[in-house]
């Protein structure tokens, strides 16, 4: 079966609730979604305000202080927020990718053994039985390791052990300057460099249940996992019927759960005002299934900062930032008046749910305006 460019977005965009907001609980919408980009504190709050009806902001505080909802080092070796089932197997399934990264380079460093990190690790959870801050975890790795070596072993540590991030209050959950910290308690503790290959093909299947149709590079960059285990999982999963193949575009080979939702290519898709690092622009290493090539550098940055961007007809179109007065859009093409009214609206929402929470959120990521090339701005009123 062979399916198009076109048909692929539209494919993701149903996937992540993109076409239209649905009437789920967070719970809910974060395991439909797979995972949320979370190494800042609002990204979750707003991807999941694009994608439900009902969206509550106290319902996400909930769900991460009821720790239905987890925060924790996961994919690309970066915060996410997942559904607590999906939390210990996508954490085995990372096991050798957190290994090679955490384990080395400033672990190593500081005089310390990937042998030293696993049996420190059975310690470090111990301790983390309760809330733990970051003061109170580096003291415990400087008591055992000493001075010198606490920053190199903690860097590593805290991103290898199973540990959860707990909400700290501010007005996104996880606001407060210092994070703390609780053991991940959802299983057996992963040591070792070895794949786990049901968690990977686990992985994989929840992948492209939230994300697919996609290739075994896409899957690999979305897992940051090498693609040789990645595209042995793929394969163990077509044996078993768990995944049917497609062509892609220019022949691509792609894999997709049997019967997965693929709407037609003229779906419409609403304007969206997307939230920072938004785990539909990143899940991919064919990025133009959303992104168009000619705007990827506008809205990733070199240092990895990926702007809040306006969504149109499924493609990212600009960027936006909250202003005094409302929300500023920024669009790199002309645009629709059919377009600037479904944002206008779309940015009175937002400004509501901002407004009790963080007015000027993302503001500390306004001087990447100034690199922005000449282009259409519009203020969308309060």
């Amino acid at each position: 079966m062979e399916i198009t460019a076109r048909e692929l977005n539209r494919a993701t965009l149903s996937r992540q609730l993109m076409l239209e907001r649905q009437p789920l609980s967070v719970v809910d919408a974060v395991r439909r979604v797979v995972a949320l980009q979370a190494q800042y504190a609002a990204s979750p709050y707003l991807a999941l305000w694009n994608r439900l009806t009902r969206f509550s902001s106290a319902d996400v505080d909930a769900a991460f202080t009821g720790r239905a909802v987890v925060k924790a080092t996961l994919m690309r070796i970066t915060l996410h927020a997942v559904h607590a089932d999906d939390y210990q197997v996508f954490r085995e399934a990372m096991q050798p990718t957190l290994y090679a990264s955490r384990l080395g380079y400033r672990f190593a460093a500081a005089g310390l053994t990937p042998a030293d990190g696993d049996e420190l690790v059975p310690q470090l959870l111990t301790f983390a039985e309760q809330p733990r801050t970051a003061a109170e975890m580096e003291a415990w790795v400087e008591e055992r390791l000493g001075a010198e070596r606490k920053p190199g072993a903690w860097w590593g540590l805290r991103a290898y052990a199973p540990l959860l991030h707990v909400p700290t209050g501010g007005p996104w959950s996880f606001g407060a300057p210092r994070s703390s910290y609780v053991a991940a308690r959802t299983g057996p503790v992963p040591t070792g460099k070895e794949t786990a290959p049901e968690a990977l093909q686990s992985l994989v299947l929840r992948y492209l249940e939230g994300f697919g149709p996609a290739s075994v590079a896409d899957v690999a960059q979305f897992a940051t996992v090498q693609r040789a285990p990645i595209r042995q999982a793929l394969l163990a999963l077509d044996r078993k019927g768990a995944v049917e193949q497609l062509e892609g575009p220019d022949s691509t080979a792609l894999f997709d759960v049997p019967a997965a939702p693929r709407p037609p290519a003229d779906t419409p898709a609403p304007p969206r005002l997307m939230a920072m690092w938004d785990s539909t622009l990143l899940a991919y290493a064919d990025r133009s299934r959303v992104i168009p090539p000619a705007y990827r550098r506008l809205v990733i940055r070199n240092n990895g900062d990926v702007l809040p961007t306006l969504l149109v007809d499924g493609y990212v179109a600009g960027v936006w930032r909250p202003v005094d007065g409302g929300i500023e859009a920024t669009a790199f093409h002309d645009l629709p008046p059919a377009a600037w009214e479904g944002l206008a609206a779309e940015a009175q929402s937002l400004i509501t749910v901002l407004a009790d929470r963080d007015p000027r959120v993302y503001s500390r990521y306004h001087h990447w305006w100034a690199k922005l090339p000449d282009a259409q701005v519009r203020l969308l009123p309060a």
